[in-house]
């Protein structure tokens, strides 16, 4: 299991780091993003979909649960899963159409819905620190291996 590691002082950095975590990301199919709240996982992500493009605002999907993005050929899923009651609403959700292997699913909060997503090819970790936030990029994948190596 591959694994980076960045530290990150501010917002804008988050953001920067996100948009160079979107350099084919169409390579990946699932994608957990970790951590507490308020530790950036959102901010990770809106700096993933400027980076592909998406010009508009970037909002956590946690009453929706999932909020898509069309960017070109790419089908990009936002979920936030930290107000799921119990994993078997993502059946209500047809979280399967979305894993269909014709789009990227980007999951925060994906450890409350065990048991029904595949393990993902990239695991994401966002911990504070004393000066910011440590960023820790694993993969558990060949796919994501392959990712991570456009990363370097």
């Amino acid at each position: 299991m591959p694994t980076v590691e960045r530290e990150v002082a501010s917002v804008a950095e988050m953001e920067a780091l996100g948009a160079k975590l979107a350099a084919r990301v169409g390579n990946v199919r699932l994608m957990n993003i970790r951590g507490p709240l308020g530790a950036g996982k959102t901010t990770l992500v809106r700096g993933m979909l400027h980076g592909l493009g998406h010009a508009g605002a970037v909002k956590s999907p946690t009453f929706t649960l999932v909020e898509p993005y069309a960017l070109g050929n790419l089908h990009f899923y936002h979920f936030d899963l930290y107000r799921l009651n119990d994993p078997g609403e993502l059946e209500f959700l047809g979280v399967r159409d979305y894993l269909d292997g014709k789009g990227v699913c980007v999951v925060e909060w994906a450890e409350r819905a065990q048991g029904v997503l595949p393990s993902p090819d990239v695991d994401i970790m966002i911990e504070p620190t004393e000066t910011g936030r440590m960023v820790r990029i694993t993969t558990l994948t060949p796919r994501g291996d392959v990712w991570l190596e456009t990363l370097a």
